[in-house]
């Protein structure tokens, strides 16, 4: 794209594109979604040689740019990578399309039906880093949930996402639907994410995805609703009746299965009453794996390897093998802990008392809330909703992992036959 373009006028000729699109997918069915779905698989599987030499322009660039190796690590695409998109699409087609369901439908005392049917939100912009993949996974999501989608990929994917929006347009021309159902933009100018946030006229919701930076600025700035999360300070909380096997599995699993995901759990809550018993045995299997821990002042007595927890570690995101731990005298202390420290993404519950585990679900204001279960199955393919397009902590509109039904809204219909209102 030629450097000069004047981002405004850009940004809004995709915004009217969209609006446009959107009214077209509105009103075709399931059947036609899919093939074009299935069509951006099969481009993006014979398209693997091209995706993997434009790829490899990024990894160059972002070498010499002087990426670290986590992010040339989200950035990379290989065979099995490709393969991982092509599938997604596939998991995608195999859902159950929500557009245009009814329900809750019910005579009226007037002889009207009154119900709810439900609707795609309309043109949603999503913007992301690094990974590639969400490219092909966002695309998919918003069409088969019967969105327009302006995707705005980081630029240091540039190359990489251009290649697949490619495999994107032919996708959608063989199943005859407008190409602008789905716009990646071609600028790296940041300015376009500052337009593209303020769009309201054409923009129904943004959907950021990226680090905390990313998204606090899209939050402060946006004049069009957003669908987010900031970050995931994620809590275990063993209660004195827990069970010490499912404990300490769930606990070890919850930190170390992977360290980098936002349902990973930054800090453990242990009852007093149970941690002379817990904390050693979890200790060594935390220090055998590498994980640093910072602790109260009664955990620093449990464990003469954790280092004191300051103010602040109780409220960090650490994404790295680094665990907090507290000793609380009870799921009161645990459940204020979680008031005070949570962001809201997810907390579970060790416990073999059903009264516990029924006060710490009702009490606990999060959007994922287990019990007896780790915190990475915070995730929409492991609760069955297939790909995901994020995680949200908001309490309006959608809430938790975010699939095709977060994708929509629902509208009242009432169906009548000649009815007046006397």
């Amino acid at each position: 794209m030629d450097a000069k373009v004047n981002i405004q006028s850009y940004m809004q000729q995709l915004g009217e594109q969209a609006r446009a699109a959107a009214r077209v997918l509105a009103g075709v069915e399931s059947g036609k979604k899919n093939k074009a779905l299935l069509a951006i698989a099969d481009a993006i599987q014979s398209q693997q040689a091209v995706l993997l030499e434009a790829n490899a322009k990024d990894l160059q660039a972002g070498k010499e740019n002087g990426l670290d190796d986590a992010l040339l690590d989200r950035l990379a695409l290989n065979p099995e990578r490709v393969q991982g998109m092509v599938d997604g699409i596939h998991q995608i087609v195999a859902l159950a399309d929500p557009v245009g369901e009814i329900t809750d439908l019910s005579y009226r005392e007037s002889g009207i039906q009154v119900g709810k049917m439900r609707v795609p939100l309309g043109v949603i912009g999503i913007i992301y880093e690094s990974r590639p993949n969400v490219t092909a996974d966002a695309a998919a999501l918003c069409l088969k949930s019967g969105n327009a989608a302006i995707l705005r990929g980081g630029s240091e994917a540039a190359h990489s996402n251009q290649a697949i929006a490619q495999c994107i347009q032919s996708g959608l021309k063989a199943a005859d639907l407008p190409v602008e159902c789905v716009q990646v933009v071609e600028t790296t100018d940041r300015e376009a994410v500052g337009k593209l946030i303020t769009m309201p006229k054409y923009v129904d919701v943004i959907v950021p995805r990226g680090g905390k930076g990313l998204i606090e600025r899209v939050s402060k700035d946006a004049s069009v609703p957003v669908i987010k999360h900031l970050h995931g300070v994620c809590h275990v909380y063993i209660d004195g009746k827990a069970d010490i096997d499912k404990a300490t599995a769930i606990a070890f699993n919850s930190k170390t299965q992977r360290y980098g995901t936002c349902n990973t759990m930054e800090t453990l809550l242990v009852d007093t009453a149970i941690a002379d018993k817990v904390l050693p045995i979890l200790g060594k299997m935390y220090t055998d794996k590498g994980v640093e821990l910072r602790g109260c002042e009664q955990t620093q007595k449990i464990l003469s390897n954790a280092i004191a927890a300051t103010d602040a570690d109780w409220d960090e995101e650490y994404l790295a093998p680094i665990l907090s731990i507290r000793v609380v005298n009870g799921i009161d202390e645990a459940i204020e802990h979680c008031h005070q420290h949570s962001s809201g993404h997810t907390e579970s519950i060790v416990t073999e008392d059903y009264t516990l585990a029924r006060r710490f679900l009702a009490e606990v204001d999060s959007s994922s809330v287990m019990v007896n279960a780790s915190t990475r199955f915070a995730d929409g393919f492991e609760y069955g909703l297939g790909a995901e397009i994020g995680i949200s902590t908001d309490k309006i509109h959608v809430r938790g992992p975010v699939g095709l039904e977060g994708l929509t809204s629902q509208k009242y219909i009432v169906l009548g036959n000649g009815h007046i209102r006397q």
